[in-house]
């Protein structure tokens, strides 16, 4: 694993950038003609990685309504209003039956919207949430290091080392960074960051002050340098191929990758501006550029139209969401929920993550309050259906009583 709270510092000591790239003396001729185009690989189904997206999908869910409370003046919002939004934040319930499935997350109350309006629900910010929101804080305090390293290798990587701050801002999420990176992280680092122009306000970019040969290494160099101490044996950095099971490639697309594996490995931090953008080695370092930003991702994915957005940045060519199915024995893409989402299948094992960024812990705390909410309201469900069962049984002993003095009338007015 690229990041670990114990091992991070010691990972960034005495790395320094040697690699010169060179075409492989036995890489064929015949091969090295082939546009990378006519290389076609069938995408299949993979369930278990499918499995991981939807394993996510009520978390991700209720941290859209969590944010889009928050994001309001004062953190209160009328529930009606956020039941007109339910559409765009994909809530295929009503906020009512939301807030009872998870009541640790708001407080509701009553409040006017304007002075002489009639009172509505308002909803606000639960004591658990801020406590969540409080833990959540100094997560992000303790892997500054961490934070301050990704940002740095995404300057990085890119061509002009510069990256746009409403692109960045998009992608957030994706890299673990909070809301207020911008404001409060970046300001404090002015010897890696520089802010051009006032965000929200027109166009401003972030530039890379400096170039810091720390940060200049990738998951998959870091692994081979790694991998050498422990056995003292030198070790070639490359890509870690495994098909799943079940899935073969045709005679000519296996001999390619074969011979394109035997190319030296390009780090996603080299300067390319040589290179063709439809030759081999090309292809090679745009894989590398993949596998390195799903490395830094979070969740060791992304979705494939975040990634197109960085296009020109990074260099990726307009075909570029092909190299995912190309290359399907490092990447799958998935096509779960409409969406495709490129991931890195080393991180899983079947469909659990386990290459596990620090800042996980978040999600962690998160779905703990989530989970003893949801707990909360299934007790409740369970208690009301005893109630319920408990009446229905007083009424079938009171239609008894009743039927037995019906019966002894019947009797003494017969006699």
């Amino acid at each position: 694993m690229l990041f670990n709270t114990k091992s991070f510092s010691l990972y960034l000591q005495n790395l320094i950038t040697t690699y010169k790239p060179h075409v492989n003396p036995n890489f064929t001729h015949t091969h090295q003609i082939k546009l990378i185009s006519s290389l076609k690989v069938v995408w299949r189904k993979d369930q278990k990685l499918d499995q991981a997206i939807e394993n996510d999908k009520q978390y991700k869910l209720c941290a859209r309504v969590v944010k889009e409370v928050l994001n309001e003046p004062g953190q209160v919002i009328p529930l009606r209003y956020l039941e007109k939004r339910r559409e765009r934040l994909s809530l295929n319930v009503k906020v009512r039956t939301f807030l009872n499935r998870y009541p640790g997350l708001f407080y509701t109350y009553y409040d006017r919207i304007k002075p002489k309006s009639d009172a509505v629900l308002f909803l606000r910010p639960s004591d658990r949430l801020r406590d969540f929101l409080e833990e959540e804080r100094k997560i992000y305090d303790n892997n500054e290091e961490l934070l301050v390293a990704k940002l740095c290798k995404l300057l990085m990587m890119s061509k002009d080392k510069v990256l746009s701050v409403d692109k960045l801002v998009h992608v957030k999420r994706e890299f673990g960074f909070p809301n207020d990176f911008l404001v409060k992280l970046v300001p404090r680092y002015p010897n890696y960051f520089k802010l051009v122009g006032c965000p929200g306000e027109g166009q401003s970019f972030l530039e890379l002050e400096s170039w810091n040969p720390d940060f200049a290494k990738s998951v998959i160099q870091l692994r081979a340098e790694e991998e050498a101490k422990l056995t003292g044996i030198p070790v070639r950095p490359n890509f870690n191929v495994k098909l799943p099971p079940g899935f073969f490639l045709r005679k000519e697309m296996r001999e390619w990758v074969r011979d394109w594996l035997e190319l030296d490995y390009i780090s996603p931090y080299e300067d390319v501006s040589n290179l063709d953008q439809s030759s081999q080695e090309m292809e090679k370092r745009t894989v590398a550029v993949f596998h390195e930003l799903l490395s830094l991702s979070i969740f060791k994915r992304i979705p494939v139209p975040i990634l197109g957005k960085f296009s020109d940045e990074y260099r990726f060519s307009n075909a570029f969401s092909s190299a995912f199915t190309r290359h399907s024995g490092i990447f799958y893409l998935s096509l779960k929920g409409g969406i495709k989402t490129a991931m890195l299948r080393e991180a899983y094992g079947h469909s659990e993550l386990i290459d596990r960024d620090p800042l996980l812990e978040i999600k962690e705390r998160f779905v703990e309050l989530l989970e003893k909410g949801k707990h909360e309201w299934t007790e409740q469900l369970r208690l009301q259906r005893e109630e319920v069962k408990k009446d229905m049984e007083k009424m079938a002993l009171r239609s008894e009583d009743e039927e037995e003095k019906l019966d002894e009338l019947m009797y003494d007015e017969q006699m």
